[in-house]
């Protein structure tokens, strides 16, 4: 195994979340470096549509790394429930922002950043594989796989993790939700006019975000019923999809399907010896209301302002003071996305009524919509 140069932080991942990641710490002064295990035109081709919120967005501009042109914003959210009464509806005006968040590939943002770490002369160094990670006194030694084929040693003070999954072991909060993730782009029978809805059902949620001129679809479903779902012709699809929504919206075309099961993972502890896990390798989310990767940049955000000037990004004090300030923006989203999908995936009458009245109560009083919506733009960083 040879040994390369020391660097001070490496990043395992080159997607959106680690490439945001390496601009946020050089931003402040770090040496970085990132690695992935695909090549570079696989890891350009994430097939991912993404929901960013208003505040992803605002962290991205600071990383000059906003692709506002390839953006669909989303000026409104209406939220209903199949079965039952209420409805609410949000708006962006009303929070006074230019829209309450924003759909794009995953791809458009990954070239975004890649091209804004190119710009800054970040190295990104693909087809090396993370195989090993050893923390010793002062720094990590990572073991890496190459091209061709050799392992190679790199040292750093700090390995960041944005890739993975969480092992069973590593997770302290696991739930299965029994439920599919339905994904599709559908075409509307009318213009969008720049509205999300967001479609609660007792088999799960539904969101149609505006996408181009199209919706990107995610449809919540039992586990049961996906692969019957995903074996049918889309004029089945279509037809079961259209009946959800209830009228809300009428789509005339679906494409692009796919789907993935759906649970709540979330990692015990998202810092060891020198090594940060970010991102799914962190916590692993339900989609409804789309905090899964506003929550991860923030994730990002909050680890490179701990890492200012720090002569040794990877002590163990910094890494200890980052897991405690996440620590209330992670639980409150993860809490607030399982007591969405468990409180409406149901079908008892008392829980419908309850619902509605909710619902009702957030249409009728606008400080708790504007509330509710600020904590899901901004997180934690919304709390007072």
């Amino acid at each position: 195994m040879s040994t390369q140069d020391t660097s001070r932080i490496l990043i395992a991942g080159a997607g959106p979340l680690g490439l945001a990641a390496a601009l946020a710490l050089h931003r402040h002064g770090h040496q970085v470096t990132v690695f992935d295990a695909r090549s570079a035109d696989t890891a350009g081709r994430d097939t991912r549509t993404l929901a960013l919120s208003h505040g992803s967005r605002e962290l991205l501009e600071l990383l000059h790394a906003w692709p506002a042109s390839r953006a669909t914003p989303i000026e409104h959210i209406l939220v209903t429930q199949q079965g039952g009464g209420g409805q609410t509806r949000i708006e962006a005006a009303e929070q006074k922002l230019p829209a309450l968040g924003y759909v794009l590939s995953a791809s458009d943002l990954a070239a975004a950043l890649r091209a804004r770490a190119e710009a800054e002369g970040i190295p990104v160094r693909h087809e090396h594989r993370v195989v090993s990670a050893r923390a010793e006194a002062g720094h990590i030694e990572v073991g890496l796989e190459s091209p061709a084929g050799g392992l190679v040693s790199q040292g750093a003070q700090l390995l960041l993790r944005c890739e993975g999954r969480i092992p069973d072991g590593d997770a302290t909060r696991q739930r299965d939700y029994d439920q599919h993730a339905l994904i599709c782009l559908a075409t509307p029978a009318s213009p969008h006019g720049h509205l999300a809805h967001e479609r609660f059902t007792p088999r799960g949620p539904i969101a149609l975000l505006p996408f181009g001129e199209r919706y990107a679809v995610v449809w919540t479903v039992p586990a049961a019923r996906a692969e019957a779902l995903m074996q049918a012709p889309d004029s089945d699809w279509l037809t079961a999809l259209n009946s959800a929504l209830g009228g809300l919206a009428v789509l005339t075309s679906i494409s692009d399907r796919a789907h993935h099961p759906l649970g709540l993972r979330m990692r015990r502890e998202i810092t060891s010896d020198r090594c940060v896990w970010l991102g799914n390798a962190a916590q692993t989310l339900h989609p409804v209301a789309g905090q899964g990767f506003n929550l991860a940049l923030r994730d990002v955000w909050e680890l490179a302002e701990t890492l200012i000037a720090a002569t040794d990004p990877g002590s163990a004090a910094l890494l200890a003071r980052y897991s405690r300030r996440r620590r209330l923006d992670r639980e409150g989203a993860a809490g607030f996305t399982d007591l969405l999908v468990r409180s409406f995936s149901t079908e008892l009458p008392l829980m419908t009524h309850l619902r509605g009245a909710g619902l009702i109560a957030l249409d009728a009083f606008p400080p708790l919509r504007q509330f509710v919506a600020k904590r899901m733009i901004y997180g934690a960083r919304a709390w007072p």
